[in-house]
């Protein structure tokens, strides 16, 4: 997946007929800065007030997903948000003067070719991913649709449908990887049977479907009278259809094009977490309803998740420094070097890990019947960690010592025990600056430092460190 954040490089125009208003809308696409995300912007509206792609924002799922903020509300957002997946853009501004997403030709494949036109700009910012450690499983409770999230570094789903009639009988679709989905997902058009079209046409709905850009299904021959109501009713004739007896080849781009519109309706519906998403998703019967409810619980858990401002890290990535390289920059030794691999390191935070084993030293006295790693060093092991930090970019960082000079809001909520997984987060709260002279270095470093096992937070405080070059342990 790409890492960087992306926008468009240039501003691109279109216009088209929306499925549902059946009103004719035109569209702008334009660049928008990091962390900008996914903006809706209704330009025919006073003060032209912007509906952010977010699930918080969702008003309705008949059919397709709106969103609305305030009096704002744009419909059928789905199949452009899924073009932004596949082709993983972050921000960008979609003004439009109506109320509805043009629908095009029904899939997602004009809008990718439109953004591929205007061309993909890598931005400086690293993308905010949400991903989840563990499997997680949602049953709807309306329907008897679930959705299964698994675990892993890249984007994949997989969904089945179940209709009961004529030609979707027990569908399949899988996307591998976002690279397949400009040929294997974009062209797949919405679809639906004839004898719904009355009712959501007297709901409102569908006043701009057309054969040209919806698949229209009959379960049998006897659709003529249906026809002719449709005609009365909306003036329209909706012929050719898709029916038994006809060659399903000449009609349809794939043979399970459906089941690859319900995987790319779910994609654009996953874009409202307002995050990119890593892992595995396998779907049964989704739909617009139950996909919304299922995103609305991974939202959940990723406000849980940023409330705890957990920091995320996967432990069977190479790390950016081994226990070796560790041992280079600090002084520490056995048994008191408390860190055995770094897995990030940026300007302002850094993130370590320690594996807590049975054979730690200090579990001989502490305790010899209910072993519990002392609250102390694990505050030893966070100072090793900034130390770290402090010294990645200095020249011979193991000629320096760290001395603890202040250890603040200090408070403990976890025990630690043998088997437990360290994962130790430091963030800066001020500049590092060194004060050289002939006899020395010093510097003074403030960090927040958390421990972590697992999501749960076993640790933290604010310390405060003098890091000294030649050091007299006398005169710090």
């Amino acid at each position: 997946m790409q890492v960087q954040q992306q926008t468009i490089h240039t501003a691109i125009h279109f216009e088209g007929i929306g499925l549902h208003t059946g009103k004719k809308i035109k569209v702008t696409l334009l660049p928008m800065p990091t962390d900008s995300g996914i903006q809706f912007q209704r330009i025919d509206l006073a003060d032209c007030p912007i509906v952010e792609a977010l699930v918080t924002n969702i008003a309705g799922t008949d059919r397709s997903t709106t969103l609305q903020k305030g009096g704002a509300q744009i419909a059928t957002v789905e199949h452009l948000l899924s073009a932004l997946v596949g082709l993983e853009i972050d921000n960008i501004s979609i003004q439009l003067d109506g109320p509805e997403v043009p629908d095009l030709d029904g899939s997602a494949k004009a809008f990718v070719d439109l953004l591929l036109h205007a061309g993909i700009a890598l931005q400086e910012k690293k993308r905010s991913f949400f991903q989840l450690k563990t499997f997680f499983r949602y049953d709807d409770p309306e329907t008897d649709s679930y959705f299964e999230y698994y675990p892993q570094d890249t984007y994949s789903l997989a969904c089945t449908i179940a209709y009961k009639k004529f030609p979707l009988e027990n569908q399949y679709a899988i996307l591998q990887t976002l690279g397949d989905f400009k040929e294997e997902i974009a062209p797949a058009r919405t679809f639906i049977y004839i004898d719904e079209i009355i009712e959501s046409y007297n709901k409102g709905l569908l006043r701009g479907v057309d054969p040209q850009n919806v698949l229209i299904f009959s379960k049998d021959d006897a659709y003529v009278d249906l026809l002719e109501e449709i005609k009365i009713l909306s003036g329209k004739q909706l012929s050719p259809l898709v029916s038994p007896g006809i060659n399903l080849a000449s009609r349809l781009r794939y043979n399970n094009e459906s089941a690859r519109h319900k995987l790319l309706d779910l994609m654009g519906d996953l874009m409202l977490l307002g995050r990119p998403l890593q892992g595995k998703i396998f779907a049964h019967k989704p739909g617009h309803g139950p996909n919304i409810r299922f995103v609305t619980a991974l939202h959940k858990i990723l406000r849980t998740q940023a409330r705890k401002d957990i920091p995320h890290v996967n432990l069977n990535a190479p790390p950016l420094l081994d226990v070796n390289q560790i041992s280079k920059m600090l002084p520490h030794r056995y048994p008191f070097q408390l860190v055995d691999k770094i897995m990030h390191i940026d300007e302002k935070s850094i993130i370590g890990i320690k594996n807590v084993t049975i054979n730690e030293p200090f579990f001989q006295g502490h305790f010899p019947d209910i072993p519990i790693m002392p609250g102390v060093l694990q505050l030893e092991a966070l100072a090793q960690t900034s130390g770290i930090l402090a010294l990645y970019k200095v020249e011979n960082p193991s000629h320096y010592l760290t001395y603890f000079l202040a250890i603040d809001g200090c408070k403990f909520r976890r025990i630690v025990v043998p088997g437990d997984t360290l994962t130790l987060h430091c963030e800066l709260l001020s500049d590092i600056k060194f004060n050289v002279s002939k006899q020395r270095s010093v510097a003074m470093t403030k960090v927040k430092g958390r421990v972590f096992v697992g999501a749960a937070l076993a640790s933290e405080a604010i310390l405060l460190a003098q890091i000294v070059k030649n050091h007299d342990p006398y005169n710090v």
